[in-house]
């Protein structure tokens, strides 16, 4: 017996006065409400309404019986209900961990846009390069830039990140373009530490795994900080376009050896489960693939 089935059967025919009206409500037949009554009363061990053929009535344990079965049942209508907006309509609170660079110079425009067309969805940033644990630290999505390793976790790839080798015109001037990544022996490489082989192979490989061995007297785990460093002519950087490109349009770098850039890498949303997945999740990551777009606005604009 479905104990939820045969409590509503009996709530719906005590309010409604009989079997077929109840079968009606519910769309049932008639004998399979009479059936859900009879096993509730067998179960209760206690008789709940008295037949007649016209008519039901409550017996006395009938009556101390319906108030508290309609309690339960509203509370697990509304629990569902509650749940089924959730799924259907964006609301609540939206835990996202995203990286720091890219979220300081373009996560603000789209959370903005996008709370203007959901403002039911609050949404709680954190700031943070190390991988997080999704479902551990309770987080719905987590933005991160790569080549995303096989995993349990599901992702959206959102856009693409490119990434370009470049120094300033002072630099250049003074010490000459590298045509080759060999002659980048002769240059100092600002190196970001926090990227490796396995996020961005070809040039990031071998400028930093030892084919040109003891390059740069500089690393850092911020690309706008070496960024910042190569716009001063402190030497060589490779950097994502979304850090570099407002340098790059004003003149203050050059992108060199083009022949020789990496492998574009993406953007991906990382999420726990596809299925049943809660509305402000679905719309926040659909909402971030047409915002960013196949080519994104950082590369739209981009002069050099």
């Amino acid at each position: 017996m479905d104990r939820i089935d045969a409590m509503r059967a009996f709530v719906t025919v005590a309010r409604s006065g009989s079997f077929s009206a109840a079968a009606d409500k519910l769309d049932k037949s008639p004998q399979l409400i009479s059936k859900y009554v009879s096993q509730l009363e067998e179960h209760l061990d206690t008789r709940l309404l008295n037949r007649t053929t016209r008519r039901v009535h409550l017996t006395e344990a009938g009556e101390q019986y319906l108030p508290r079965a309609s309690q339960v049942l509203d509370e697990i209508d509304a629990m569902e209900n509650q749940l089924t907006d959730l799924q259907h309509k964006a609301h609540g609170l939206l835990r996202i961990s995203a990286p720091v660079a890219f979220s300081t110079s373009h996560l603000a425009p789209l959370i903005n846009k996008f709370q203007q067309q959901y403002p039911d969805v609050d949404v709680d940033l954190h700031l943070n390069d190390r991988k997080v644990d999704i479902v551990e630290e309770g987080f719905d999505i987590a933005l991160r830039i790569g080549h995303l390793k096989s995993s349990s976790m599901i992702a959206k790839r959102l856009t693409i990140i490119k990434l370009v080798i470049c120094a300033s015109p002072d630099y250049l001037a003074l010490h000459g373009e590298p045509t080759t990544l060999e002659s980048l022996t002769q240059h100092n490489y600002l190196r970001y530490s926090l990227l490796d082989s396995s996020n961005s192979p070809d040039a990031h490989h071998y400028l930093t795994q030892g084919q040109v061995p003891d390059i740069g007297k500089v690393s850092c785990n911020h690309g706008e900080f070496l960024c910042q460093c190569a716009v001063l002519g402190q030497g060589i950087v490779m950097q994502p376009t979304f850090i570099c490109h407002d340098a790059i349009n004003a003149g203050k770098l050059k992108v060199i050896l083009r022949d020789n850039e990496p492998a574009p890498m993406h953007l991906y949303a990382v999420y726990a489960h596809r299925q049943l997945m809660a509305s402000k999740v679905r719309a926040f990551i659909n909402f971030a693939a047409d915002f960013y777009g196949d080519t994104p606005y950082w590369d739209d604009c981009l002069t050099a």
